[in-house]
């Protein structure tokens, strides 16, 4: 079968944070939705923030549902005795406060900018990233100047469900008009990117990563198709990877 479509993960398979700071990021949120009148103390709200998102990390890593920053800020505000739903506007331009930094200290992993310029030039391409907060994945697309490559950008916000749950590989599958064994996936975490990837019949390819190391990988058990130690390699390979299937 030829292969008509690649699959990328995003953060660690095409991008890294370099010096990354969530606290700071957390004390930025606080002020910016003080100032748009969701006034709660410091402490207070950073005790209930820590309580929501534990609360919902446990739901979206263990049953895969994606949960959204607004749904755990909005009840950390209500725990810190300051009322708001999830869909109040001023959550959201106090989210885009609170991913500046993120999106600022994202960098391009060496080799990405050119394999995406390659693999789009005959296959189409794909983003299929978990994240919780979309506009700040669209916004780094566009900072880091690669969002024309991709054909499709499937993030686990809008879908509701996170890799490796079958739901967000499909979604990514449909709006490329692809099957599962047309497509490559590409991802550096083995549980999230490769065990989820294979689940639904796409090949794989395991890139290491600052998160995920080989070592990683061979403790986890998955066997993907393919193991690249950085993107320069997967360039190399790409004619190569591409006629298999």
């Amino acid at each position: 079968m030829t292969i008509k479509a690649i699959l990328f993960d995003y953060v660690g398979t095409l991008v890294q944070p370099r010096s990354y700071s969530m606290e700071r990021s957390k004390t930025k949120l606080h002020r910016a939705l003080c100032a748009a009148g969701l006034d709660t103390e410091i402490d207070e709200f950073m005790d209930a923030y820590a309580k929501a998102h534990e609360k919902y990390r446990v739901v979206r890593h263990e049953q895969l549902k994606e949960v959204t920053n607004a749904i755990w800020v909005s009840e950390a505000l209500c725990n810190a005795n300051c009322a708001v739903t999830a869909d109040d506007s001023r959550l959201k331009a106090g989210l885009n406060v609170f991913f500046q930094d993120f999106v600022g200290t994202l960098e391009l992993r060496p080799n990405a900018k050119q394999l995406l310029a390659k693999a789009s030039e005959n296959f189409k391409i794909a983003l299929v990233s978990n994240f919780t907060y979309a506009p700040a994945i669209y916004m780094s697309l566009r900072k880091l100047g690669i969002d024309s490559y991709f054909n499709a950008v499937v993030i686990s916000e809008a879908v509701g469900w996170r890799k490796p749950h079958e739901t967000i590989f499909n979604q990514a599958l449909r709006m490329l008009r692809v099957r599962a064994d047309q497509a490559v996936f590409v991802g550096d975490s083995p549980r999230e990117d490769i065990e989820g990837a294979k689940s639904v019949g796409l090949l794989t390819v395991f890139v290491s990563s600052g998160f995920n190391s080989l070592k990683d990988l061979e403790e986890c058990g998955v066997k993907p198709d393919f193991v690249v130690q950085g993107l320069a390699e997967l360039l190399d390979k790409l004619p190569e990877l591409l006629t298999l299937a």
